[in-house]
């Protein structure tokens, strides 16, 4: 039974969750979280503050015992808003490093949606199309459009409790001059996505995050009926609400049931991007969960140790539809990417007993195939290089970082170059994957060679494992011909030796 552990270093709070998978079901074991402000100082100077750095990375050491004494076979940390903002971020990064031994991956506004996403649809039924997701952390807030467990569209906005409350509220309780103001940038940011909000008409609104909860908390304390559920806010209410903390100070607001003395600082803003969203969305109101970014994690590496997880079917998913959503994007032929992607499987199949990768390999040599064409987007000239730099940037949903770069590397080393030790794409990989993009890479080559002419005219193909040879049959379809994918893959005959130890013979079949 693998336990997993997930920590959210987030601009507001830190948090852990260790969770173990049992029958293929992760069963929650610690949870921790504490108030640290790293964003603070990003928000007004650019820079995370010593102290906050020196707090952060306290907490941090008391996750890592945590972890440590629940045995976490896997341990994911990530970092949202101000760490992205933050131009000392990389002193942070070295100093966990040198803390806890943990790689700290800073996450963009739509994976943290993404992870959101995941972690809510792998737990609760929220199968009613469409649902509205809120996460307003710290430093931004993310708002995903579900339907049926898909995602339509996401959105970051810069909207955190902490930024705003610095950016605008100077004075307790705030003038009103300070809360126009505040008001007026909200109104500006949600704006952009309120027509898309409104237009897809969620009839269900989730929102997480410790701002959502203390209001849904202040709701229950203040609204409490037989018709008023536990942890639901409706926009009357969030209106009312809004209005009644911008006008009492800090210490009156620490005293609200469901406001901890940390909260009271920040929850004016919050409230008031709530407020804001409810009714330039023309929305009802909204639930709490508190599932988020950490339970998302959880479920992302449960589903790469066990596919049959809930949320592995939901990772697939997702990544079917962006690696989709990317092909047209960058106006890829679906078709060919197609073709040259079921040859790579094809390949990576009847050569398992050569190659000998990893299993995990299959996917990112698929995700490859398909995306290996991107780079045409930008010039032909230098394609190889402008693919690898569009899918290891990229919104590619549902792969980590790593993962990108992995699939980046694969679809490189389609052109004349070749995957070296001193290369820019195989340094930035683990020395694990580093001896495997050859192999990978060689395959992809192989599948592209079998599939040049873009006509189509390769049926399948035959392939003969020998003890010191293969031999690829291409059988073409009635009545094509297939000299020219014959002519690419003899092409690759030296370069096959060089990798695997064996020859490669190439021959075509009488057309099916």
């Amino acid at each position: 039974m693998p336990t997993f552990a997930a920590v959210d270093i987030g601009s507001n709070s830190v948090r852990l969750k260790i969770s173990r998978l049992v029958a293929h079901r992760l069963v929650e074991m610690h949870e921790d979280r504490e108030v640290t402000r790293l964003g603070e100082s990003v928000f007004r100077s650019g820079f995370l503050s010593p102290e906050a750095i020196a707090l952060t990375v306290k907490v941090l050491r008391r996750f890592h015992r945590a972890a440590q004494r629940a045995g976490a076979d896997s341990v994911r940390v990530v970092a949202t808003s101000a760490l992205r903002d933050a131009r000392n971020s990389r002193a942070f990064l070295e100093w966990v490093r040198s803390a806890t031994g943990w790689s700290v991956e800073i996450i963009s506004g739509v994976e943290e949606a993404r992870l959101i996403h995941l972690g809510l649809t792998s737990t609760l039924r929220v199968r009613s199309s469409p649902v509205l997701m809120i996460d307003l952390g710290g430093g931004s807030c993310e708002l995903t459009i579900s339907k049926k467990g898909h995602i339509q569209e996401t959105v970051s906005l810069p909207l955190g409790a902490v930024r705003l409350t610095n950016d605008f509220l100077h004075h307790d309780p705030p003038r009103k001059s300070e809360l126009r103001q505040l008001r007026s940038l909200i109104d500006r940011e949600i704006r952009r996505s309120a027509e898309r909000i409104s237009h897809a008409k969620p009839n269900i609104i989730i929102a997480t995050s410790g701002t959502a909860e203390a209001l849904a908390a202040v709701a229950h304390a203040m609204y409490r009926t037989k018709s008023q559920r536990a942890m639901t806010v409706t926009h009357v209410q969030m209106r009312r609400i809004a209005k009644m903390l911008s006008r009492l100070g800090l210490e009156d607001r620490k005293q609200i049931t469901g406001i901890g003395p940390r909260r009271a600082e920040i929850v004016i803003a919050g409230a008031a991007v709530f407020a804001g969203l409810l009714d330039r969305c023309k929305l009802g109101g909204f639930r709490y969960s508190p599932l988020g970014l950490r339970d998302g994690l959880l479920a992302q590496m449960s589903a790469e140790y066990d596919r049959a997880t809930r949320s592995g079917r939901q990772i697939e998913s997702e990544r079917q539809d962006s690696i989709l959503s990317a092909v047209a994007h960058y106006r890829v032929n679906l078709d060919h990417a197609i073709r040259v992607r079921d040859s790579a499987l094809q390949l990576f199949a009847d050569l398992r007993r050569i190659h000998r990768l990893p299993p995990e390999y299959k996917e990112w040599i698929a995700a490859a195939a398909m995306l290996c064409e991107v780079g045409d987007y930008v010039n032909r000239t230098g394609r190889h290089r402008h693919a690898y730099y569009i899918i290891s940037h990229s919104e590619v949903l549902g792969y980590t970082l790593q993962q990108r770069k992995l699939i980046a590397a694969i679809a490189r080393y389609l052109g004349k170059s070749r995957p070296s030790a001193g290369d820019a794409p195989i340094k930035s990989l683990p020395p694990s994957d580093q001896k495997h993009i050859a192999k990978a890479s060689l395959l992809l080559r192989l599948a592209w060679a079998l599939n040049l002419g873009r006509s189509g005219a390769l049926k399948t193909i035959r392939v003969r494992i020998h003890d010191t040879s293969v031999d690829i049959v291409l059988v073409p379809k009635h009545p094509m011909s297939v000299d020219l994918e014959l002519w690419a893959v003899e092409k690759e005959k030296a370069y096959f030796r060089a990798v695997f130890g064996c020859d490669l013979s190439a021959e075509a079949a009488a057309a099916a």
